[in-house]
């Protein structure tokens, strides 16, 4: 889709234990919540390689929690806020 715009916002949410989220079911599958110190390990950090069928291809970041993979706009915007948070560290 072109034209699409996104907004992150970054935001301390206070405890998370008092939070109660209500996502869109028809968009969100499931809520979970990572760390800023597992984000930046190394085995929590990986890229995906895509090709097209005209043979171009990219690299896309994705990072691992368990079961859970954050990966495509997520992952790109969760790289860029880590390169803001963590200078030198990511």
């Amino acid at each position: 889709q072109q034209g699409l715009m996104v907004a992150p916002v970054v935001a301390n949410l206070g405890s998370l234990e008092d939070l109660t989220l209500t996502p869109n079911p028809d968009e969100v599958e499931e809520v979970f919540t990572l760390p800023l110190a597992h984000l930046l390990r190394d085995e929590n950090q990986g890229y995906t390689h895509f090709r097209t069928a005209g043979g171009y291809g990219y690299t896309l970041p994705v990072f691992l929690n368990g079961p859970h993979k954050v990966w495509g706009l997520t992952a790109i915007i969760t790289e860029l806020t880590l390169e803001l948070l963590a200078p030198g560290r990511y």
